[in-house]
């Protein structure tokens, strides 16, 4: 009889995120599917009109923007920083393979990735990115006053199609998280099988355990040139 997934044996995982990270992915997926049901509510009029409670949506909205920078913040400057810095400089950086696949756009052989693919990558940095545009642009819009028109107009046009972007991104990344459920269940419980690593992740694999990761090899990994 097969271990099922769900009851892989200790020894044959790999702790991928702790914790604090796992809080962090959480914490940040509350907070954006708040901003995307709140921004549909006051965007589109059928569901402004079955909801209601204009104002109550539009605060929530607020708050919930203006809470986005919080949980990187603690995550970057809390005690329990030492995996988050370690998991962003990962991501920072693009080596030969990751360029390689993103030139042939997913369709180049023999890739080896590390702990990261290259589209989480850019995930990453596009999160970061929509996160800074959308708190300007939507300071902007909210304390209107303050700014001048051609601003408040540019901020808006700024906010709206970026949030439209962001949605897709997040169609994407909910349905790429749903095609892999080891994947899925690194964030969710913090490991992956080790088979799943060495198959899918053979760089973070041979990193991990100092064995290599090609089939048939269980020894420590030879050094490359």
């Amino acid at each position: 009889m097969t271990t099922a997934r769900s009851e892989v044996p200790a020894r044959a995982r790999l702790l991928r995120f702790d914790g604090a990270e796992q809080v962090l992915h959480w914490v940040n997926a509350s907070l954006f599917g708040v901003l995307m049901a709140t921004a549909a509510v006051l965007y589109i009029g059928p569901l402004s009109a079955l909801v209601g409670r204009r104002e109550l949506v539009r605060y929530a909205h607020v708050v919930s923007g203006l809470a986005l920078p919080f949980p990187l913040l603690a995550a970057r400057l809390g005690p329990w920083r030492r995996a988050f810095v370690a998991d962003v400089r990962a991501l920072a950086r693009f080596d030969d393979d990751d360029r390689r696949w993103l030139r042939s756009l997913g369709r180049a052989k023999g890739v080896r990735m590390g702990k990261f693919h290259p589209g989480q990558k850019l995930n990453a940095a596009f999160t970061l990115g929509a996160i800074v545009v959308m708190l300007a642009t939507g300071s902007i819009m909210h304390w209107f006053r303050f700014f001048p028109v051609e601003w408040r107009t540019g901020a808006t046009f700024v906010h709206d199609w970026l949030a439209i972007t962001i949605a897709v991104v997040i169609a994407g990344h909910i349905k790429m998280a749903l095609s892999d459920a080891d994947a899925r269940r690194g964030m969710s419980q913090g490991w992956v099988p080790t088979i799943w690593a060495r198959r899918h992740r053979p760089k973070w694999y041979e990193e991990m355990t100092g064995k290599s990761a090609q089939p048939g090899a269980g020894g420590p990994p030879t050094p490359s040139g």
